[in-house]
């Protein structure tokens, strides 16, 4: 089927085309034309006012709980969510029953794009079922289709492990992940570490637990020369440490969430569970520096951290509640709201470009006869998302009913397309 897009501004700052308004036809999974074009019959036409078109939305830490998680979320529910969202392509956490810790489960996922609109790339396990104590099978995972190396939502803790997978992915130009989380100091807590986590009367996380594994691993990413991503950072002096380590040409990239960009812990006080998250919200100062260096270019991409969980993990008291909040649907129009001056270019590097770059993935420019991998979205729309709205399994995503500006209006992975009303 042909798909023309009418009168949509292009962000692209690779294009020819960046920052013009024109009609884009594709077909057969390809942009054919770009400019001024006259619908024909058969065609599907979108001529909605105010579209802005970008390069294929990545997001770069999602937890789509298949294998053995299905309760939580399935890839196919997953993907669904992502579409709705805008985005293209999905990088998945390992922390599932198994984890990814091997070819074969590697494969497992990258054979269920054979049936989804959206791209799964699977992220595989540093570690034996990412418990971070004996090397998982790196190389051949690498080989069946794992696009970077994580133990997710358990940031590796034993620096002798995270060394040899610094060094052990150079050999084929790799990447290793990390949430910067000191797993000795933040255990016990259950949110910032502050005047709000005392007058709550909730056992707190310190930012120290932050900060100092983010430390060493900016020293272990030194000693080894490798590539490390930062994902989830969430403080003022990270953004520091991480500033002072680009400046240095270390190859350190990161990224932050839409919720740290959004809430702080003050935000906690009516015990909101959705809002339980790892690395906790932070103090009204953490968020003021984090926007900054999202506004600066410290910190490369957003990173949506879709943690989707069913009803009793999050509907229940505050201190037995699960941390993570799901988000693919909103994860962009959140991101917008809590920025709203970053210009298209830069949302365009944020949500697409840099997650590319980063992971050596492939993101055609927007121009005639490329590849059609493109987010559509209404910059100006106005909504409050609702339950309906949300296609992930699980609905604890603190967004729900929250004014909202910009909607993701639909995507294009080559043939697959999903436009939404």
């Amino acid at each position: 089927m042909s798909l023309l897009i009418q009168q949509a501004t292009i962000a692209d700052p690779r294009s020819p085309h960046d920052g013009q308004q024109a009609d884009m036809l594709i077909e057969h999974g390809t942009i054919a034309q770009i400019g001024q074009i006259t619908p024909t019959d058969g065609m599907q036409v979108i001529a909605a006012n105010g579209l802005t078109v970008f390069p294929g939305f990545t997001d770069v830490f999602s937890h789509f709980c298949d294998p053995g998680l299905e309760y939580k979320e399935t890839v196919e529910s997953g993907a669904a969510a992502a579409a709705a969202g805008g985005y293209c392509r999905v990088l998945v956490l390992p922390n599932t029953a198994p984890a990814v810790h091997n070819k074969a489960q590697v494969e497992y996922i990258v054979q269920k794009n054979h049936h989804l609109p959206v791209t799964v790339l699977p992220y595989g396990a540093i570690s034996k079922n990412c418990e971070g104590k004996d090397l998982a099978e790196m190389y051949d995972m690498r080989h069946s289709g794992a696009v970077a190396f994580t133990d997710g939502t358990h940031p590796v803790q034993n620096s002798q492990v995270l060394t040899k997978a610094l060094l052990y992915v150079k050999a084929f130009d790799g990447v290793v992940v990390q949430v910067p989380d000191e797993v000795a100091l933040s255990k016990s807590g259950q949110m910032h570490e502050g005047i709000t986590s005392t007058q709550l009367g909730l056992p707190g996380k310190p930012a120290l637990a932050e900060t100092l594994l983010l430390n060493r691993d900016i020293e272990l990413l030194r000693y080894t020369g490798s590539k490390l991503h930062i994902t989830g950072i969430s403080t003022a002096a990270s953004v520091e440490l991480v500033r002072r380590a680009k400046a240095e040409g270390l190859n350190l990239t990161c990224s932050v969430t839409p919720y740290h960009l959004t809430w702080c812990d003050e935000d906690l006080q009516g015990y909101d569970t959705n809002l339980k998250v790892n690395p906790p919200l932070r103090g009204r100062a953490d968020v003021a520096a984090l926007q900054a260096a999202v506004a600066d270019g410290t910190i490369d991409c957003i990173a949506c951290h879709h943690l989707p969980h069913e009803y009793d993990s999050k509907v229940c008291e505050f201190e037995y509640a699960k941390y993570g909040m799901s988000g693919l649907e909103t994860c962009f129009a959140a991101v917008h709201t809590a920025l709203p001056q970053l210009p298209a270019n830069r949302l365009a590097e944020l949500f697409a470009i840099a997650p590319a770059v980063i992971f050596g993935l492939e993101l055609p420019p927007i121009q005639a006869g490329a590849p059609a991998l493109l987010s559509l979205v209404q910059l100006q729309q106005a909504w409050q998302p609702q339950l309906s709205d949300l296609k992930s399994a699980s609905k604890n995503n603190a967004f729900i009913g929250r004014q909202l500006q910009a909607k993701a209006v639909g995507m294009v992975n080559g043939r697959h397309q999903i436009i939404h009303p």
